[in-house]
Protein backbone atom coordinates (compact mmCIF):
# COMPACT_ATOMS: atom_id res chain seq x y z
CA UNK A 1 0.00 0.00 0.00
CA UNK A 2 1.21 3.52 -0.74
CA UNK A 3 2.24 5.87 2.04
CA UNK A 4 -0.59 7.36 4.09
CA UNK A 5 -0.62 11.12 3.65
CA UNK A 6 -2.37 12.58 6.69
CA UNK A 7 -2.15 16.08 5.20
CA UNK A 8 -4.57 14.84 2.51
CA UNK A 9 -7.42 14.48 5.04
CA UNK A 10 -10.71 15.91 3.85
CA UNK A 11 -14.23 15.90 5.27
CA UNK A 12 -16.43 13.06 3.99
CA UNK A 13 -19.66 13.03 5.99
CA UNK A 14 -21.28 13.28 9.43
CA UNK A 15 -23.54 10.70 11.05
CA UNK A 16 -25.78 10.95 14.14
CA UNK A 17 -25.50 7.20 14.79
CA UNK A 18 -23.85 4.04 13.47
CA UNK A 19 -26.82 3.44 11.15
CA UNK A 20 -25.93 6.54 9.16
CA UNK A 21 -22.19 5.82 9.03
CA UNK A 22 -20.48 5.20 5.66
CA UNK A 23 -20.50 1.63 4.41
CA UNK A 24 -18.19 -0.94 5.97
CA UNK A 25 -15.28 -0.83 3.54
CA UNK A 26 -11.62 -0.01 4.04
CA UNK A 27 -10.15 0.92 7.42
CA UNK A 28 -10.65 3.70 9.94
CA UNK A 29 -9.22 4.95 13.21
CA UNK A 30 -11.44 6.83 15.67
CA UNK A 31 -10.52 9.69 18.01
CA UNK A 32 -12.41 10.07 21.29
CA UNK A 33 -11.95 12.40 24.23
CA UNK A 34 -13.68 14.45 26.88
CA UNK A 35 -14.58 18.02 26.01
CA UNK A 36 -11.57 20.33 26.17
CA UNK A 37 -9.12 17.41 26.22
CA UNK A 38 -7.66 18.64 22.93
CA UNK A 39 -9.17 16.10 20.54
CA UNK A 40 -9.89 18.49 17.67
CA UNK A 41 -6.50 20.17 18.06
CA UNK A 42 -4.81 16.74 17.95
CA UNK A 43 -6.57 15.81 14.71
CA UNK A 44 -5.75 19.20 13.20
CA UNK A 45 -2.08 18.91 14.21
CA UNK A 46 -1.85 15.36 12.84
CA UNK A 47 -3.22 16.46 9.48
CA UNK A 48 -1.59 19.88 9.34
CA UNK A 49 -5.03 21.42 8.80
CA UNK A 50 -6.07 23.81 11.53
CA UNK A 51 -9.68 23.91 10.33
CA UNK A 52 -10.34 20.20 9.67
CA UNK A 53 -11.87 19.27 13.02
CA UNK A 54 -13.73 22.21 14.46
CA UNK A 55 -12.54 23.34 17.86
CA UNK A 56 -15.29 24.75 20.03
CA UNK A 57 -15.29 26.87 23.16
CA UNK A 58 -18.61 25.25 24.08
CA UNK A 59 -18.06 21.73 25.48
CA UNK A 60 -20.18 19.06 23.85
CA UNK A 61 -20.93 21.14 20.75
CA UNK A 62 -20.07 18.31 18.35
CA UNK A 63 -22.74 15.62 18.64
CA UNK A 64 -22.09 13.88 15.32
CA UNK A 65 -19.64 11.21 14.21
CA UNK A 66 -17.46 12.99 11.64
CA UNK A 67 -15.55 11.08 8.94
CA UNK A 68 -12.44 12.31 7.11
CA UNK A 69 -10.96 10.54 4.08
CA UNK A 70 -7.22 10.11 3.48
CA UNK A 71 -5.13 9.83 0.29
CA UNK A 72 -7.86 11.37 -1.84
CA UNK A 73 -10.39 8.59 -1.28
CA UNK A 74 -12.73 7.09 1.29
CA UNK A 75 -11.11 3.69 1.98
CA UNK A 76 -8.83 5.10 4.69
CA UNK A 77 -10.56 7.28 7.27
CA UNK A 78 -10.07 9.25 10.45
CA UNK A 79 -13.19 9.46 12.62
CA UNK A 80 -13.92 12.24 15.09
CA UNK A 81 -16.27 10.91 17.79
CA UNK A 82 -18.45 13.26 19.88
CA UNK A 83 -16.96 14.52 23.12
CA UNK A 84 -19.16 15.77 25.90
CA UNK A 85 -18.65 17.79 29.06
CA UNK A 86 -20.73 15.62 31.36
CA UNK A 87 -22.00 18.42 33.59
CA UNK A 88 -23.53 20.27 30.63
CA UNK A 89 -25.36 17.34 28.98
CA UNK A 90 -28.91 16.27 29.93
CA UNK A 91 -29.13 12.70 31.21
CA UNK A 92 -31.24 11.46 28.28
CA UNK A 93 -28.77 12.92 25.77
CA UNK A 94 -25.89 11.31 27.65
CA UNK A 95 -27.60 7.91 27.58
CA UNK A 96 -28.35 8.12 23.85
CA UNK A 97 -24.79 9.22 23.10
CA UNK A 98 -23.33 6.38 25.17
CA UNK A 99 -25.54 3.89 23.34
CA UNK A 100 -24.39 5.21 19.93
CA UNK A 101 -20.74 5.22 20.96
CA UNK A 102 -20.90 1.73 22.43
CA UNK A 103 -22.62 0.42 19.30
CA UNK A 104 -19.97 2.02 17.10
CA UNK A 105 -17.06 0.51 19.06
CA UNK A 106 -18.57 -2.98 19.23
CA UNK A 107 -20.09 -3.29 15.76
CA UNK A 108 -18.03 -1.17 13.37
CA UNK A 109 -16.03 -3.81 11.51
CA UNK A 110 -13.84 -1.33 9.63
CA UNK A 111 -12.61 0.21 12.92
CA UNK A 112 -8.94 -0.71 13.49
CA UNK A 113 -8.15 1.22 16.64
CA UNK A 114 -9.16 3.99 19.04
CA UNK A 115 -7.10 7.06 19.90
CA UNK A 116 -8.19 8.22 23.36
CA UNK A 117 -7.31 11.87 23.94
CA UNK A 118 -6.72 12.92 27.57
CA UNK A 119 -5.51 16.18 29.07
CA UNK A 120 -2.26 15.13 30.79
CA UNK A 121 -3.23 17.24 33.81
CA UNK A 122 -6.51 15.33 34.28
CA UNK A 123 -6.06 11.76 32.93
CA UNK A 124 -8.32 8.77 33.52
CA UNK A 125 -11.57 10.56 34.25
CA UNK A 126 -14.87 8.62 34.25
CA UNK A 127 -15.23 8.94 30.47
CA UNK A 128 -11.66 7.69 29.85
CA UNK A 129 -12.09 4.61 32.01
CA UNK A 130 -15.42 3.85 30.32
CA UNK A 131 -13.87 4.09 26.85
CA UNK A 132 -10.92 1.87 27.75
CA UNK A 133 -13.23 -0.71 29.31
CA UNK A 134 -15.47 -0.75 26.24
CA UNK A 135 -12.51 -1.02 23.86
CA UNK A 136 -10.81 -3.81 25.80
CA UNK A 137 -14.11 -5.68 26.03
CA UNK A 138 -14.39 -5.38 22.23
CA UNK A 139 -10.72 -6.44 21.83
CA UNK A 140 -10.02 -3.07 20.20
CA UNK A 141 -6.51 -1.59 20.52
CA UNK A 142 -6.32 1.81 22.22
CA UNK A 143 -3.61 4.47 21.96
CA UNK A 144 -3.83 7.13 24.66
CA UNK A 145 -2.70 10.64 23.73
CA UNK A 146 -1.68 12.55 26.85
CA UNK A 147 -2.22 15.99 25.35
CA UNK A 148 -1.09 19.44 26.45
CA UNK A 149 2.18 17.91 27.67
CA UNK A 150 3.75 21.36 27.26
CA UNK A 151 1.69 22.46 30.29
CA UNK A 152 3.90 20.30 32.54
CA UNK A 153 7.64 20.16 33.06
CA UNK A 154 9.25 17.31 31.12
CA UNK A 155 9.91 15.25 34.24
CA UNK A 156 6.33 15.57 35.46
CA UNK A 157 4.97 14.70 32.01
CA UNK A 158 7.12 11.56 31.78
CA UNK A 159 6.07 10.58 35.29
CA UNK A 160 2.37 10.84 34.34
CA UNK A 161 3.00 8.70 31.26
CA UNK A 162 4.82 6.10 33.38
CA UNK A 163 2.00 6.03 35.93
CA UNK A 164 -0.57 5.52 33.17
CA UNK A 165 1.41 2.63 31.65
CA UNK A 166 1.86 1.02 35.07
CA UNK A 167 -1.88 1.33 35.70
CA UNK A 168 -2.63 -0.44 32.39
CA UNK A 169 -0.09 -3.17 33.19
CA UNK A 170 -1.60 -3.71 36.62
CA UNK A 171 -5.04 -3.98 35.00
CA UNK A 172 -3.51 -6.50 32.54
CA UNK A 173 -4.63 -4.58 29.48
CA UNK A 174 -1.20 -3.27 28.42
CA UNK A 175 -1.24 -5.64 25.44
CA UNK A 176 -4.11 -3.59 23.99
CA UNK A 177 -3.46 -0.12 25.47
CA UNK A 178 -0.44 2.02 24.58
CA UNK A 179 0.25 5.69 25.35
CA UNK A 180 2.39 8.68 24.45
CA UNK A 181 2.93 12.35 25.26
CA UNK A 182 1.51 14.88 22.81
CA UNK A 183 1.47 18.65 22.42
CA UNK A 184 -0.51 20.28 19.63
CA UNK A 185 1.02 23.65 20.54
CA UNK A 186 4.64 22.44 20.26
CA UNK A 187 3.80 19.73 17.69
CA UNK A 188 5.54 17.17 19.91
CA UNK A 189 4.60 13.52 19.39
CA UNK A 190 3.14 13.90 15.89
CA UNK A 191 5.55 11.39 14.32
CA UNK A 192 4.83 8.84 17.07
CA UNK A 193 1.11 9.21 16.48
CA UNK A 194 1.48 8.79 12.72
CA UNK A 195 3.60 5.67 13.24
CA UNK A 196 0.90 4.15 15.44
CA UNK A 197 -1.87 4.97 12.96
CA UNK A 198 0.21 3.52 10.12
CA UNK A 199 0.35 0.16 11.89
CA UNK A 200 -3.43 0.16 12.25
CA UNK A 201 -4.39 1.46 8.83
CA UNK A 202 -1.82 -0.40 6.73
CA UNK A 203 -2.71 -4.10 6.37
CA UNK A 204 0.04 -6.63 6.88
CA UNK A 205 1.48 -8.17 3.73
CA UNK A 206 0.27 -11.77 3.26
Amino acid sequence: MSEIKYQSARFLTSAPSIRQCPEESGSEVAFAGRSNAGKSSSINTLTGNGKLARTSKTPGRTQLINFFGLNGGSELRLVDLPGYGYAKVPQEVKKQWQANLSEYLYERESLRGLVLVMDIRHPMQEFDSMMINWAVDANMPVHALLTKSDKLKRGAAKSTLLQFNQHMKKARVDDLVSAQLFSALKKDGVDNLRDKLNTWLTPEEP
